[in-house]
């Protein structure tokens, strides 16, 4: 049987695999947009992504909020993504590069927003100028963002980061001390305010770890040395969804959750998915259906051969869409309600699937390859066949690749990756 079109009134329930490969999807009414005539495309459930930061923040109910939303919302689409999480209860947000944080001031919105990557000559006036806050991890980053503030005539509000462990951003050890006594006569000045200091975790997805704790520990550290100087920050903040989920004595003023906002989680190992809905589901439709004989090899390479008569699907995606090349032979989908794997190499734009000796699939047939409803793959089995992260998966989804955003405020939106 057929995967249903996505533009019928109802999903049909599909039958078991027969490889007794779980549940099958339940019956539900199918709310999804018209994907005829799409090869690919992710669908975006806005209003599992509101539910799930409202299970968020329900777990650190005194701490404010801040909404990750960096690399176009982990692949999801910034601004419907941004939009859709400050309706659930976002107090801020979080992106990594300016031009994220500028696309968001530029859209309309006007919550709190910290962008936290810079470089020599980074337009911290442009941001100042838009009200986004701003993270400092060396003197440098200060001395540039005070002679912007200056030139605008305005106070730019600043986050000095603190590396606790991590290795990577912040300031380590008596760079801590000399970048909190740079920051203070750029205070006196009026040039700066210190509204916040942060750290990360280096492995808060490991819930036994010594270095969670002792991170914690050496950030309010950290914080104590700042206030002796005279710092007085609004916001303390060091976790990240891991921590949200696995650690209350880090909530802190602020937590920052990313991936378990897409109803991902951030702690596989652990057998709980603390009540998060995946929000991205990708699809694509069968180009091409054929019968091929047994001993037949596939794709670049003839990494594989059928050992039977079969029928096989090309799916029209790929490398360039995302598709990880090492999903050769190990990616899952879900065609026509029994899970099966890519067949051969992963192209740049197409793949093939065998369908088994027995298949009726035809073209135009759906083809799940990852989502949340029972008896779907999952970003997470895509990351665990792939040897990566379910980060990873969701975030390379390529720009050819449509999301469609639906649900939250009841709208459905058809957006490309960047939008």
């Amino acid at each position: 049987m057929s995967q249903i079109d996505a533009t019928d009134a109802e999903r049909t329930t599909l039958p078991r695999s027969a490889e007794g490969s779980g549940p099958s999807p339940q019956t539900l009414p199918d709310t999804r947009p018209d994907t005829r005539g799409t090869t690919v495309w992710a669908e975006i459930d806005l209003t599992a992504l509101e539910a799930n930061v409202r299970t968020l923040r329900a777990l650190a109910p005194t701490s404010a909020f801040m909404a990750v939303v960096k690399a176009d919302a982990y692949g999801h689409g910034l601004l419907p993504v941004a939009r859709a999480a400050l309706r659930g209860g976002a107090t801020w947000l979080g992106v990594a590069q300016f031009a994220e944080a500028f696309a968001l001031r530029d859209a309309g919105i006007t919550e709190r927003l910290l962008t936290w990557l810079s470089v020599p000559g980074s337009d911290f006036a442009g941001a100042i100028a838009r009200d986004i806050d701003l993270s400092a991890s060396a003197t440098w980053v200060l001395d540039e963002v005070a002679a912007a503030a200056r030139s605008l005539g305005r106070i730019a509000r600043v986050h000095l980061k603190v590396d606790t462990g991590l290795g990577r951003g912040g300031a380590y050890g008596q760079d801590w001390v000399d970048l909190v006594r740079h920051a203070r006569p750029l205070e006196a000045e009026g040039a700066i305010t210190v509204v916040g200091i942060w750290t990360h975790f280096a492995h808060a997805d490991a819930p036994d770890h010594p270095t969670v704790l002792a991170q914690q520990e050496r950030f309010f550290e950290a914080v104590s040395e700042a206030e002796r100087e005279g710092c007085r920050p609004e916001v303390r903040h060091l976790a990240n969804s891991a921590a949200t989920l696995l650690h209350p004595s880090a909530h802190a003023d602020l937590v920052r959750p990313g991936i378990a906002m897409y109803g991902l989680t951030p702690v596989p190992q652990v057998d709980d998915d603390f009540g998060l809905r995946p929000v991205m589901t990708v699809r694509a439709r069968l180009a091409l259906v054929k019968r091929l004989p047994a001993g037949q090899g596939i794709s670049y390479g003839h990494a594989y051969v059928t050992d039977v008569d079969t029928v096989v699907g090309l799916v029209p995606a790929g490398y360039a869409d995302g598709i990880p090349r090492n999903a050769t032979n190990v990616g899952p989908l879900l065609v026509g309600g029994r899970r099966t794997a890519i067949a051969g190499r992963v192209c740049m734009d197409q793949l093939v699937v065998d369908l088994g000796p027995g298949s009726t699939a035809a073209a135009g047939d759906v083809v799940t390859l990852f989502g949340g409803a029972p008896g779907e793959p999952t970003a997470q089995d895509w990351a665990d066949a792939t040897d990566t992260i379910s980060y990873e998966i969701v975030t390379r989804l390529g720009a050819r690749v449509p999301r469609l955003h639906s649900g939250g405020a009841g709208e459905v939106d058809r957006q490309g990756a960047g939008a």
